[in-house]
């Protein structure tokens, strides 16, 4: 895999470089609320604006259905690439279309612009190889070199990911190094002991990770809402609680083979509970009631782990050589329901550890409650990218930037 830094050492003065990016950043109507993901690709884009490139970023935000749709339209988060490299951004309005061509025609040696949002093609996203394999050939005549650097997408067989690669030549960019370079920390001779937080709703979407790294972790903590599944998976009641039924079999599973394999499996204590959801517009104070874990009572629905979970999920994480964390441990938006993220993040902070946030809602929520970024070891931009390289499965997007 060619990296950046030989690619500028060739030369790409003159050359009109594609960055795919990953801009998919959170929106309040025109108002990104996270950059962390445009902040992520900067110094790429800006080492190619210094070497002469004539730089094209591409990404896309959101889940338009191949066509263009205003609420998800990359020009806040063109705008913010400018004030971040403090140079203008050019913005075509289209992906391949006359603006987009226009675009990157005016461009000069060392400018920037980004396309919209490569999303508004149906092409993009198209599981028939031909339909995407047209548009990644539209996209290939706006540059000469590709460059991957948008890693929250390596695990989508997209026109922009895996197509355009084998159009151009190519080369990964730094984030994409860097992502990669951890995740290898994480899978391949790790500090031990190595600890596992995995959060967030469902707990489908973690299975395949949780199943890989029970040879690997020497514990697992679980919150967020996918711990009411693993509660119940214990025999106890769950109340209202977000709750998977038909993953409880699987769980059951899991915690046996956890057990026969000497993996400490670490689950809730106490919760906050509450009989309906809180408002996380207003933000209205929500009065959670604290409760054991096996005493929610049946009209009432767990949103955050409570104060004694918090302190044994401290306690796991203090003597942690390795920590890899991917998920919120409630619903971290509202700040009566924060404590149990924020108490994660800061045992992160506090531990030796090699610490990696694994993207998506935990990477926002570092940002969110006001934590330094630098205090942990790496925030990811990728949470599923993260999650599908953990569980040992070949990545599109890294796969097409292979030689």
């Amino acid at each position: 895999m060619k990296t950046i830094d030989e690619l500028l050492a060739e030369g790409v003065a003159g050359k009109r470089v594609f960055v795919r990016a990953d801009l998919n950043v959170p929106l309040d109507g025109t108002t990104i609320t996270d950059d962390g993901r445009i902040r992520a690709v900067r110094p790429t884009v800006a080492q190619l604006a210094a070497g002469g490139a004539r730089v094209v970023v591409a990404s896309h935000l959101g889940r338009p259905k191949g066509a263009p749709d205003p609420a998800f339209s990359l020009a806040p988060a063109a705008a913010r690439l400018g004030e971040l490299l403090g140079a203008e951004v050019a913005f075509a309005t289209d992906t391949v279309g006359e603006s987009a061509r226009a675009t990157v025609d005016a461009l000069a040696d060392g400018q920037v612009a980004v396309i919209e949002n490569l999303r508004f093609n149906a092409g993009e996203t198209s599981k028939d190889d031909a339909e995407r394999g047209a548009f990644a050939d539209q996209l290939a005549q706006l540059a000469d070199v590709y460059v991957g650097d948008g890693f929250g997408a390596v695990h989508r067989k997209h026109a922009s990911v895996f197509d355009l690669p084998a159009r151009l030549p190519h080369a990964a960019g730094g984030l994409i190094a860097t992502e990669v370079g951890v995740l290898k920390k994480l899978t391949e001779d790790v500090a031990r002991p190595y600890a596992v937080v995995l959060g967030g709703a469902k707990v489908s979407d973690k299975l395949g990770v949780i199943d890989h790294l029970l040879e690997k972790a020497d514990r697992i903590l679980i919150g967020g809402g996918m711990a009411y599944t693993f509660l119940k998976a214990k025999g106890l009641e769950v109340g209202t609680s977000l709750l998977q039924e038909d993953q409880v079999p699987a769980v059951r599973g899991y915690l046996k083979r956890a057990e026969e394999l000497g993996v400490e499996f670490v689950l809730p204590v106490d919760v906050l509970v509450a009989g309906e959801f809180p408002d996380l517009k207003t933000k209205a104070p929500a009065n959670p009631t604290t409760v054991a874990a096996d005493a929610i009572p049946a009209d009432q629905e767990g949103l955050d782990i409570g104060p004694e979970t918090r302190k044994l999920y401290a306690a796991k994480l203090a003597d942690a050589a390795t920590v890899f964390w991917n998920g919120p441990m409630g619903v971290f938006e509202h700040p009566d329901y924060a404590e149990g993220t924020k108490a994660v993040a800061q045992a992160l902070v506090d531990s030796p550890a090699f610490s990696v946030v694994g993207g998506g809602d935990s990477a926002a929520a570092v940002r969110i409650l006001g934590f330094d970024e630098n205090a942990f070891g790496h925030i990811s931009t990728g949470g599923g990218a993260s999650l599908e390289y953990l569980e040992g499965k070949t990545l599109p997007g890294l796969a097409a930037l292979e030689d």
